[in-house]
C-alpha cells in the first residue's frame, strides 16, 4: 500500500476557492470510477497557501491506471482548467505505508 500526496502551492488568498473546487473534483473522480481523495489538507504554519491532496493506492501501477482513467474524462479536464488557474506550482510525494 502506498500514499500519494499531491502538494500544491496556491496563489495568494486562493485556499478557500481551491478547497471548494477539490470537493467538486472528488465527485468527478467518483463518477469516473476512482476513489476521491482520502484527505485534503491545508497549511497552518510554514509555507502559506499550501494544499495537499492525499490518496492511498495498492501500488504505483494501480495509481497510474486510476489517474489515466480520470484524466480521460472531459468533465475532469474542464474542472482541472479551473483548479490549475489557482496554482503557482507543486509536486508529488509517494510513500510506502509501513505497518
Amino acid at each position: 500500500m502506498i500514499v500519494i500526496r499531491n502538494v500544491f502551492q496556491l496563489k495568494f488568498g486562493k485556499t478557500r476557492e481551491a478547497v471548494a473546487l477539490w470537493k467538486e473534483g472528488a465527485e468527478i473522480m467518483r463518477k469516473a470510477g476512482a476513489p476521491g481523495p482520502d484527505r485534503v489538507l491545508t497549511d497552518l504554519v510554514g509555507q502559506f497557501y499550501t494544499l495537499i491532496v492525499e490518496n492511498k493506492s495498492g501500488s504505483l501501477t494501480e495509481f497510474e491506471s486510476t489517474i489515466k482513467t480520470v484524466q480521460k474524462s472531459a468533465e475532469w479536464q474542464a474542472w482541472y482548467q479551473k483548479f490549475s488557474a489557482l496554482v503557482k506550482g507543486g509536486h508529488r510525494e509517494v510513500f510506502n505505508i509501513v505497518e
